[in-house]
């Protein structure tokens, strides 16, 4: 606990300092400047981070704990030379689903699927182009937890007989199909003719696109159209998670690579994601940007504590007469050392405030704008005050030592 003299002398400086600052407004401003900018720097970053990452594990990367997905390339490219060793890489055919799906003993279920991003679909005169029309087995209405409004999911018989049938999302329904009832009624998709069997609930938007505006044939009628050369992905989900998911992908592993022939020691020519393993990697990818913005607001963050030092260094010069006066009637070293300490931490505090607030607006305004999810942390906005009062501290040592140290009878002789 603070004794009785320590709480005046905090009180008395913390007075002080808002007199000096209300006193010298412009000056305070420009000393503010770099910890303003530093502190809304990492604030803005941690809160949009956090958001996107939290935001990619629920929505983006929405799997399940017992899901796995195999593919000829991996989702997430980092880089060039993984884009390009992943192209040369033997498609995934059904066959190798068949084999999977046979084989898998710790599956529950095990689906294949594939995509065109930008199909266009029409329902008499009315049309979309850029409709995400999807190819799959009726497993995969499971896996990626798709539930019905009305009507009814592909069965195996459509997969089985390459059934000119679709499912649609309600954006179709809204778009092309108002006031009417779609269920029965033929759209066609890419040109060729499918019969509406049913329509799936709303699942609203991830990062600004709609989740609803897609359709979904039968995998073999997509290949038939679409080219039987197209690589598919093959989903599984297990019977349980951690141990029990990595049983189920050797599974999985094992039977692929002995159909493509891969030899041992080499890598799998295929790749394998779980939703943790996509997070992980999309959470080391924002990781690095987050710390070079940490790096760039480190940088302002100096300048700033820099700016502070000289701003009370003309301070001290300024108050030689008060310090000789205080010393005169009995002030010690420490009593004015103490005194500056506080004006610089809480000068620097303030500027860490409206740095916070700065952060935190910018971080909502682009939520606000773009879409862009934002999530505030409490300990980011503890982190960004402490870092700014320890800025303040550390920066303001020079100049409280160089005040308490003045001779009272010198100081009191000084002229401005």
């Amino acid at each position: 606990m603070l004794n009785r003299s320590m709480k005046m002398q905090l009180t008395e400086g913390s007075r002080v300092a808002l007199r000096s600052l209300a006193a010298n407004k412009l000056r305070s401003i420009l000393t503010l400047i770099g910890v303003v900018l530093g502190v809304a720097a990492v604030i803005f970053v941690v809160t949009l981070v956090k958001g996107i990452n939290r935001y990619f594990a629920e929505k983006v990367f929405n799997l399940g704990a017992d899901v796995f997905i195999i593919s000829k390339i991996s989702p997430v490219v980092t880089n060039i030379d993984q884009l390009i060793e992943g192209q040369k890489r033997k498609d995934l055919t059904m066959d190798d689903f068949a084999s999977v799906k046979e084989t898998c003993r710790r599956c529950t279920l095990v689906g294949a699927s594939a995509s065109n991003m930008a199909g266009k679909i029409k329902y008499e005169e009315q049309s979309s182009s850029d409709t995400w029309i999807r190819g799959m087995t009726p497993e995969m209405t499971a896996i990626y937890d798709i539930d019905l409004a009305e009507g009814r999911m592909l069965n195996q018989n459509d997969i089985d007989n390459r059934s000119g049938v679709v499912v649609i999302g309600m954006d179709i329904v809204e778009n092309l199909m108002p006031g009417v009832d779609p269920v029965g009624k033929e759209i066609r998709v890419e040109g060729i003719p499918y019969q509406v069997i049913g329509v799936a609930k709303r699942q609203g938007k991830t990062l600004g696109m709609s989740r609803d505006n897609f359709v979904g044939i039968p995998i073999t009628a997509f290949l038939k159209q679409f080219g039987s050369h197209t690589s598919i992905r093959i989903s599984g989900k297990a019977d349980g998670i951690g141990t029990r998911l990595d049983a189920a992908i050797d599974e999985a592993r094992v039977v692929l690579r002995s159909r493509r022939h891969d030899r041992p020691g080499d890598d799998d020519s295929f790749a394998t994601e779980t939703n943790a393993s996509l997070v992980g990697l999309w959470s080391s990818i924002s990781g690095t940007f987050f710390l070079a913005m940490i790096g760039i607001a480190a940088v302002s963050l100096v300048v700033g504590g820099i700016v502070i030092m000289n701003i009370m260094l003309v301070s001290v010069t300024e108050r030689t007469r008060e310090i000789g006066i205080r010393k005169a009637m009995g002030a010690r070293r420490n009593d004015v050392l103490l005194q500056f300490l506080i004006e610089s931490s809480l000068l620097a505090l303030i500027g860490g405030a409206i740095g916070v607030l700065l952060g935190v607006g910018g971080a909502k305004l682009v939520t606000w704008g773009i879409g862009i999810p934002s999530s505030i942390e409490v300990w980011t906005i503890a982190l960004g005050l402490t870092v700014a009062t320890s800025v303040g501290l550390f920066f303001g040592v020079y100049p409280a030592r160089r005040a308490a140290m003045l001779d009272p009878i010198a100081a009191l002789r000084h002229e401005m």
